[in-house]
């Protein structure tokens, strides 16, 4: 067996138990890991476990990075119907000043949406994100898309989130944490993944505009390890930063980093948190369904306790080597009251892996493993004595063995 569970108390109305796996001796490998970014994030996709956080609830400069939010909303509004990907949209002077990163739009075009979404994500053009987020606002301007953005952050728990412009153009109190860009990149590429193709496209030159910025500047793109996503970020405030998605055999990943001193660091540092994330973690089964962990005390019942069994299995991913950072308890009301069927749920077994806000908790119903009849009238009027003189003289004593 991969796991042993230590039971702490028994015949009360909480047991709890201490869970251990036999991975090895040493601290987490999630705490060893070591990154050059100012702070990072990595979670992976299946099973929603946080592998890596370093300063993840820091809200900080996301420069491009926080263009996602604008796709986002621009996807949400594909699915309500609001927009479609040939709507046209038009591209307001204000749009059309942008500098850094552009489409080179002007104020006579009228690109597609889909089309904005390429400028976006792959030459992450400034003027392409202010234009989408201007046909989402209410109000028709950047700054109405923004608090409207910064209100739906807000919705998805990204709570280190205030946006105040689509372009993640520098502006005071515009700040993201890794940990929301995180949350963000799951959203996509969960909830919208007819969209999800665009991040893995390496080219877009709008109608030859660009030719020389026609080019993503995903450095995991060519690498051939699985990455598809998502979107760059680099000011001098904010220094290099990515949000990343890769794939693996059945395996995703999403990380964030930022802070990075060069593309270069960032391109060093992306692909060897993603290729540590992808390889230093395995699936370990950690619960057995079917299998008695504990038992429970049953009131007036033909025996005296009952078996307790979880009712499904439970696999984690887990670091290969090291000690994960993992607990677990059962819970039921306590005495049972008689009779008790097999399969009746008793209580829960709850397990619990990391800290804080990243903490992942799997609760899984404990049923009851045999039947318990009730009792007859000598267990009733036993159990009937019993209370009384529990109530009178307080419990029976405790032979202590010397």
């Amino acid at each position: 067996m991969p796991f042993s569970l230590t039971r702490l108390t028994s015949c009360a109305a909480r047991i709890v138990v201490a869970l251990s796996l036999a991975l090895g001796a040493g601290a987490a490998l999630a705490q060893a890991y070591q990154t050059e970014a100012t702070a990072a994030y990595v979670i992976d996709h299946g099973t929603g476990q946080v592998l890596f956080a370093h300063d993840a609830e820091v809200p900080l400069p996301p420069a491009s990075m926080s263009k996602l939010m604008v796709l986002l909303t621009t996807f949400e509004a594909l699915d309500e119907g609001r927009l479609s990907l040939d709507t046209r949209l038009p591209v307001s002077a204000h749009a059309m000043s942008f500098g850094g990163s552009t489409m080179f739009l002007n104020t006579s075009d009228r690109p597609t949406v889909e089309d904005l979404i390429r400028g976006v994500i792959i030459v992450s053009g400034n003027d392409a994100s202010v234009a989408l987020a201007e046909a989402l606002s209410p109000d028709g301007t950047e700054a109405g898309w923004a608090r409207i953005a910064t209100d739906r952050a807000r919705e998805l728990g990204m709570n280190q989130t205030t946006l105040m412009n689509a372009s993640g153009w520098p502006a005071p109190g515009h700040v993201m944490s890794m940990r929301d860009l995180g949350i963000l990149a799951e959203r996509i590429i969960t909830e919208h993944p007819e969209y999800y193709r665009y991040f893995a496209e390496t080219e877009f030159d709008y109608e030859n505009r660009s030719p020389a910025n026609r080019f993503n500047r995903n450095p995991l793109l060519s690498l051939g390890i699985g990455a598809d996503g998502l979107k760059t970020g680099h000011t001098s405030e904010a220094g290099y930063g990515l949000v990343g998605s890769a794939v693996q055999g059945t395996r995703r990943v999403t990380f964030v980093i930022t802070g990075l001193p060069s593309a270069e660091a960032r391109a060093r540092e992306a692909e060897r948190i993603t290729t540590w994330a992808l390889r230093q973690f395995v699936e370990r089964q950690v619960v057995t369904g079917g299998t008695e962990m504990a038992r429970a005390p049953v009131f007036m019942g033909a025996a005296a306790d009952v078996g307790m069994a979880p009712a499904s299995d439970l696999t984690l991913l887990l670091p290969a080597s090291g000690t994960p950072d993992l607990a677990a308890e059962i819970t039921y009301t306590a005495p049972l009251p008689a009779p008790v069927s097999a399969g009746d749920q008793l209580g829960e077994l709850v397990v619990r892996m990391g800290e804080g806000a990243d903490a992942i908790e799997h609760r899984i119903p404990l049923l009851a493993t045999e039947d318990v009849a009730q009792g007859g009238i000598g267990t009733r009027l036993g159990t009937a004595t019993r209370d009384v003189l529990h109530r009178l003289i307080g419990p029976p004593p405790t032979l202590v063995g010397g």
